[in-house]
């Protein structure tokens, strides 16, 4: 074979080498260049915790206790079985702060027979209320109206209503509601799930 003809044989062969070399890495390029290009798929962040309460954790609503100490009380017999407890009980020392678990508007500061002082707030999408029963008293100057925050004192842990005399504890109760609702109206909702640290629901 003549020396011009191995010339051409090698040139051939480098050109091929690059050929395939250059569409190797082509479907590369396609996945660096915009356009058409394939992208690899967008990672989705987790849906942010609701800033308003809702889709949020409620908050332990008695300093100094832990979420883990909270104990299950909905259902519980009362009045010698007449009625079911509903709420969740939260023993304290008498007049130990009792706070805010979740934002939102004091909508009624209220004293009944069952209750006694007790405090009802309302979300701010007005689609919760929040129920502290039992009060020795207010935070001083609280009253209807007035937004709260997470950890706001709204009063003290007494034993007022029908909780019995040295029965120092909270009852904090939950309802849901339309936002159309008052705030003596509602569903009852099993609050525990939601202190032991379950998001609520928006």
């Amino acid at each position: 074979m003549s020396r011009v003809a191995r010339f051409v044989l090698i040139s051939l062969a480098i050109m091929a080498a690059a050929w395939i070399a250059l569409l190797a890495l082509l479907p590369e390029a396609s996945r660096r260049i915009g356009g058409s290009a394939e992208r690899s798929p967008a990672v989705k962040s987790p849906p942010a915790v609701g800033a308003a309460g809702e889709g949020a954790v409620l908050a332990v609503p008695i300093g100094g206790v832990r979420r883990h100490d909270v104990r299950e009380s909905w259902g519980d017999p009362r009045e010698n079985g007449l009625r079911e407890h509903h709420g969740t009980d939260l023993a304290a020392p008498a007049n130990t702060p009792v706070l805010a678990a979740a934002p939102g508007t004091v909508e009624k500061l209220w004293t009944s027979v069952a209750g006694g002082t007790t405090v009802y707030v309302r979300s701010p999408a007005r689609n919760w209320t929040y129920y502290y029963a039992h009060l020795s008293g207010y935070a001083p100057g609280l009253h209807e109206g007035q937004s709260v925050k997470v950890g706001a004192v709204l009063g003290y842990v007494g034993d007022t209503g029908n909780a019995g005399a040295g029965n120092f504890h909270l009852h904090f109760g939950l309802t849901h509601t339309t936002p159309d609702q008052h705030w003596y109206e509602g569903m009852d909702v099993d609050p525990y799930p939601y202190l032991a640290g379950k998001a609520l629901p928006r």
